[in-house]
């Protein structure tokens, strides 16, 4: 088992919340009677997060992330339980928390990197590096106050990591910088991780986290619901979301009991995923698509219906055979119904493509062009597509969305409702996920050829010339 770096046991935290701001003054001094509404953050939380691992944190907003990572880093106590941190923590959490808006850059930067344990003549080492990384120009010299937010998470980052530390708490920040700079910065991150540091990584971003993390837990209400794979808690999550309110609890319960025999200690594993993986490698090559009817996911999830389901999600042949073993380069079409039990607005139709990790290709969604729909109607949706893929196994979402109260939202979604595989080619010699449609040329020309060709070009320029270029011939 790997060494816990971080553990928590039974950790609340509890905020006052006063109805007038002299409420709190009375409180202290008639402290026998409380004054304020209390509101739970965080509630029994657990958690043990061993070295190496990069944790991703997924919930909506005021599920108690933030709060969770402030008391991982100390700027905030629990109300009770107990919280353990072993080895040098940094964090980059709210735009704006550890810097002295009055101070320069230059200053920020050795006040934060003594707050992070550097000494003088480190942060004096390691400060070229950290401005090169930020690359803000002379505001470094200018009080931070003037920066722009882009500006300001540039240097933050580059400072949190400059003191390569044991646990980076990422908290959303990098979501303000331009896509050059979320690049350089996933690029350090790469490196935390290659030399065995662990990461608490807070974002949005459904994609980032899969493709980022090892494991992911999904918080709702101070709770940790759920400790997966992030493919799994991002679907969760998704779900979760979209539930109707009346079965918001319903749906927080059928995903506390995905925790019960789920080892927190391991990278937890999907069966679905292993299953994929291995029959991915042992398939025989095949010159025709065929169907497989053994060959369909567990890991399939769908979403509380508004007023429509989603029947039959398949994959055809252009001619209309079912089919899931398929020939990259070759056009198939998506298929699937829905059925509405209530008149709808502007109704939407989706299609997702998705690796066995969850992360997402390519999709395309289809306006309904009579716009509303009746109650009682069953729409049969196909979508026709080119599988420019490499060898593989994939999963298909399907999707319909409408507007509810002048809100779109979705009236049914199926993740992995559906899934297949790209059958190996023998002389295929693409690599990733996307085939590019990659087409190599070569020309072969004799090298001696080449240098006396060289000499050519270079006889009016004199006689030193000619003699480099005999040297390289005789050579």
């Amino acid at each position: 088992m790997a060494e816990i770096v971080i553990s928590l046991q039974n950790v609340s935290k509890c905020f006052k919340r006063y109805r007038h701001p002299v409420d709190r003054l009375k409180e202290i001094f008639w402290p026998g009677k409380t004054r304020a509404d209390q509101f739970w953050a965080l509630r029994n939380l657990n958690l043990e997060v061993p070295r190496g691992i990069t944790l991703g944190i997924v919930g909506r907003n005021g599920s108690g992330k933030s709060t969770l990572l402030q008391i991982l880093v100390g700027t905030l106590a629990p109300t009770s339980g107990s919280v353990r941190v072993n080895g040098r923590i940094s964090a980059l959490l709210e735009l704006g928390s550890g810097f002295n808006p009055e101070f320069t850059g230059r200053q920020n930067v050795f006040f934060s990197g003594q707050l992070l344990g550097l000494s003088q003549e480190q942060i004096e080492g390691k400060f070229d590096e950290i401005v090169a990384f930020a690359d803000i120009g002379d505001f470094i010299d200018q009080p931070v106050k003037t920066y722009s937010s882009g500006m300001f998470v540039r240097l933050a980052f580059a400072v949190a990591t400059s003191v390569e530390p044991d646990i980076l708490v990422v908290d959303e920040a990098l979501s303000v910088g331009d896509e050059a700079f979320q690049r350089k910065c996933f690029a350090r991150i790469e490196s935390i991780q290659e030399r065995g540091g662990t990461i608490l990584f807070v974002s949005h971003s459904a994609g980032t986290v899969i493709e980022l993390c090892d494991s992911a837990i999904l918080m709702d209400s101070g709770e940790l619901l759920l400790y997966h794979t992030p493919k799994v808690a991002i679907d969760k999550y998704y779900q979760l979301i979209y539930a109707p309110e009346n079965k918001n609890h319903q749906v927080r319960s059928e995903i506390r009991a995905l925790n019960q025999g789920q080892s927190p200690f391991s990278k937890p594993g999907s069966k679905e995923q292993a299953k994929a993986k291995s029959e991915a490698r042992t398939v025989k090559q095949q010159a025709r698509a065929f169907y497989d009817p053994n060959f369909k996911p567990d890991s399939s999830i769908s979403y509380l219906c508004r007023g429509a389901k989603i029947q039959e999600p398949l994959l055809l042949t252009p001619r209309g055979e079912r089919v899931n073993n398929i020939v990259g380069r070759h056009e198939y079409v998506y298929s699937y119904s829905v059925e509405f039990f209530e008149t709808v607005d502007k109704v939407r139709f989706g299609m997702l493509v998705k690796t066995i990790t969850g992360l997402e290709v390519g999709g395309a969604s289809y306006v309904f062009p009579e716009g509303y729909i009746e109650a009682g109607k069953i729409i049969n949706v196909k979508f026709r597509f080119k599988c420019l893929l490499h060898p593989g196994v994939y999963f298909l979402n399907a999707g319909v969305s409408g507007l509810e109260d002048g809100c779109r939202t979705y009236l049914d979604r199926c993740i992995d409702a559906a899934m297949f595989r790209v059958l190996p080619e023998q002389e295929a010699l693409g690599t990733g996920t996307v085939d590019l449609l990659v087409k190599t040329t070569f020309s072969v020309e004799n090298a001696e050829d080449m240098v006396e060709g060289m000499a050519d070009n270079m006889v009016d320029i004199g006689e030193g010339a000619i003699d480099i270029v005999s040297q390289v011939k005789s050579g």
